[in-house]
């Protein structure tokens, strides 16, 4: 046939350590129908500081495929919440071939048409917190594009109708497709009057929504006669593919033919009919290729000599059979409240009555791409009461696409050779059963219900019980709102929705819900107390500014220690929380008072108040401009140090300008430096190490605690003295006449800590 290459890419984006769901980068491509083979080309590379990151270490990368919805994965192989469905997914590694760049290939063959997902990570770090801008991050890009190449004019089969196929030497098969409408239970697949070198070499493969596989469901028409394919249960609304293939080293023509047959179960003594004049009669979409085939409306084409001209009778189960495989599905109203939450309302429930003799199936319709983002919620309550004392027992299958109602009724499964479903089961010992499928495939859901009674001999058929169930479906964003230790996050990527939790306080897990590295409340408790209690050091600052006379200073420091103490009793991650306002004005005056304590300290350091009129002007500009580079970067590097060296140069020119006017070093007594500047200083360059280089998540509470002890303790250390008038020496008289006065505190000029230490007298001259 006739094959179309189509091309996909996405833009790189950065990968983040796993934690959650919620720190993975995920991508959304679309497979057109008839696609026989699809690549996916896995670039990555590294940078650091908009450069190749040669010197980057080698992180494995991970990238999980699946079609129809996110993969729900588990790398830190922690507990599911219970009742909880986990599909499965493809998985590869990435390893590093070249220092800054690496390609890893993933090829599907006759892959699924519609949604996949791809979902990339790095592996779990050891939650180091760096201070943005200190160095350069190496950054680990990932981008993915998609190479699909797709069959044309793959010739349609219509039911009933016989298709002649002669296949040349130099070809070895023949591919159809044929259109499965709703309620069919049967399709049969079946090749005729075939002629070969070697009576029927010819092999017969059938599968759902791609072109068959090796390992799709077989027939060998060399051993079977008739050679006959039926499947039973077949996807609805999907397209089936016919796959007629040469036994390996058969040569010259093989001619046959091949006719389909669908059984409509609503009509149990009735096949379809040959040929349907419109689409609507047969459910069929309207994107039908013509080659091989019928268009819609177009009469049959004239049969060949050699062509069967009527429909090929096919054996039919009898109508008892049908009728207990086909029931009449009840629709369920969809009420969208918000963002993946959806209530699906049964008509005339949500009571349900599951008679004996037959089951009740209800469809759940599930939208494409909108609603796969979330989690389905059932829930199944056995009303005890209307038993009348029988040992009953219900069985609910949920099935995807298609209802599997086995005309087996005392059958306890949900499984079939090609469906696979979820068993959910109520009785009177446990009358309540659940079940949760994080990102569910879109789509119909069909959820089917029988009432077996327990024996001796296992489940069998009740009589004359009706049992009555309380049934309850939904979609909401997370399993149960992630807990208390959790936040579900509404996550997107392009036009595509998805909600994940984000745990905290060391509780891991889908739903967060596994405790094994949780903290206790002891814990929880004890870092609160650490990191609020730590703010008290605050105090002994206070008082030496209230003592020396910087009221300024002071009130910026009570308001610093204030914030602080509520700040980290709101940001705790566990249940020990105490929020007075909101979170994001804690934060934001948290950070101001911080950097404030530091501006304020050294403009008092730089003492501008003998040299510069006016200094508190600085105290103002500082408080507008740290207010505005935190409002445009709360954590940037720029926004401690630009502050704080900005200062630091106002007191080296104040004390500069000092020691070029007196002739000697500022502050001039060895003792100020010994005992309080350089203490003071090393103390501050220790915090500042502890905290840009020491503190992790796992250390945080105390390292930060230490943090605070050391700012603190290094400000009443740093904090000039203020000279206080003696008392002894009554005003000097002002002698008559012009001229001018200057008096010079000398006692000022030494920065001693305790004025009254020094009994040096204020010299005035003229």
């Amino acid at each position: 046939g006739l094959f179309v290459t189509d091309y996909f890419t996405r833009t790189p984006r950065k990968l983040s350590p796993f934690r959650s769901f919620a720190s993975i980068e995920l991508f959304h491509f679309h497979i057109p129908e008839d696609t026989v083979i699809a690549v996916w080309n896995l670039i990555t590379f590294k940078e650091q500081g908009g450069t190749f990151g040669d010197q980057c270490p080698d992180r494995s990368i991970t990238v999980y495929f699946r079609s129809g919805a996110p993969s729900v994965i588990n790398p830190l192989h922690t507990h599911f919440p219970r009742d909880t469905a986990v599909p499965g997914s493809f998985a590869l590694t990435l390893t590093w071939t070249l220092p800054n760049r690496t390609t890893g290939v993933f090829n599907v063959t006759s892959p699924l048409p519609g949604d996949w997902f791809l979902a990339a990570h790095l592996p779990k770090d050891e939650g180091k917190i760096s201070v943005k801008g200190l160095y350069e991050e190496c950054q680990y890009l990932f981008q993915p594009q998609l190479i699909v190449q797709r069959l044309v004019n793959i010739a349609v089969l219509y039911p009933g109708h016989v298709t002649e196929q002669s296949m040349a030497p130099h070809n070895r098969s023949c591919l159809y497709k044929v259109f499965v409408p709703s309620y069919t239970s049967r399709v049969l697949v079946e090749v005729l009057r075939c002629h070969g070198a070697e009576g029927c070499p010819l092999w017969l493969r059938v599968r759902a929504k791609a072109p068959p596989l090796h390992n799709s469901t077989a027939l060998d028409c060399r051993e079977h006669s008739p050679c006959q394919l039926a499947l039973d249960l077949p996807f609805w609304q999907h397209w089936y593919y016919v796959l007629v293939e040469k036994h390996p080293g058969v040569l010259g023509t093989v001619s046959f033919q091949v006719t389909v047959q669908l059984t409509d179960c609503s009509r149990p003594s009735l096949a379809r009919p040959p040929f349907l004049p419109s689409s609507a009669s047969m459910n069929m979409p309207h994107s039908f290729g013509s080659a091989g085939g019928l268009a819609l409306g177009d009469n049959p084409p004239p049969a060949s000599p050699n062509a069967t001209k009527n429909p090929v009778p096919v054996p039919m189960a009898s109508p008892a059979s049908e009728r207990e495989r086909c029931w009449p599905v009840r629709p369920t109203l969809r009420n969208e409240l918000d963002t993946f939450s959806v209530h699906f309302y049964i008509f005339f429930g949500p009571n349900v009555s599951v008679p004996p003799d037959r089951p009740a199936v209800f469809v759940i319709n599930l939208l494409p791409v909108l609603d796969s983002g979330g989690v389905l919620n059932l829930e199944l309550r056995l009303n005890v009461s209307s038993l009348c004392g029988e040992n009953v027992t219900v069985f609910g299958c949920l099935n995807h696409e298609v209802p599997l109602t086995s005309g087996d009724n005392a059958s306890v499964t949900c499984e079939t050779e090609s469906l696979a479903g979820f068993l959910l089961s109520v009785n009177t010992t446990a009358s309540l059963s659940r079940l949760r499928i994080p990102y569910p495939q879109t789509g119909s859901w069909y959820l089917s219900l029988r009432s077996l009674c327990a024996t001796e001999h296992g489940f069998e058929p009740c009589t004359n019980v009706t049992a009555e169930v309380y049934l309850r479906a939904y979609l909401s964003p997370c399993i149960n709102d992630c807990g208390i230790y959790g936040q579900c996050k509404l996550l997107r990527t392009n036009n595509y929705l998805y909600a994940a939790c984000e745990c905290k306080a060391g509780w891991n897990g889908w739903g967060c819900t596994d405790n094994a590295e949780a903290f206790s409340y002891g814990f929880q408790l004890l870092s609160t107390l650490l990191l609020c209690l730590s703010n008290v050091m605050f105090v002994p600052p206070v008082a030496i500014a209230v003592r020396s006379h910087y009221l300024l200073e002071a009130a910026v420091y009570i308001f610093t220690m204030f914030f602080s103490t509520f700040y980290h009793a709101c940001d705790q991650p566990g249940i020990v929380v105490f929020c007075i306002m909101e979170y994001d004005v804690l934060q934001f005056c948290d950070f101001l008072g911080s950097l404030m304590s530091v501006w304020v300290t050294v403009i008092a350091m730089a003492r501008l108040q003998p040299l510069v009129k006016q200094a508190s002007v600085l105290y103002l500009l500082g408080a507008m401009l740290l207010s505005m580079a935190l409002q445009m970067d709360r954590h940037g590097l720029w926004n401690l140090l630009g502050p704080s060296l900005f200062a630091l140069g106002i007191m080296a020119i104040a004390w500069t300008a000092r020691t070029i006017r007196r002739r000697h070093c500022y502050p001039p007594t060895w003792k100020r430096w010994a005992f309080y500047l350089c203490p003071g200083a090393l103390i501050a360059a220790a915090a500042v190490l502890l905290y840009a280089f020491v503190e992790t998540e796992e250390n945080y509470f105390y390292i930060h605690s230490i943090w605070h002890l050391l700012i603190a303790g290094s400000v009443g250390f740093l904090l000039p003295p203020r000279a206080k008038p003696s008392g002894r020496l009554g005003p000097l008289p002002r002698r008559k006449g012009c001229g001018y006065q200057l008096c010079v505190n000398e006692q000022e000029e030494l920065g001693l800590v305790d004025p009254a230490v020094a009994s040096i007298n204020s010299i005035c001259t003229s």
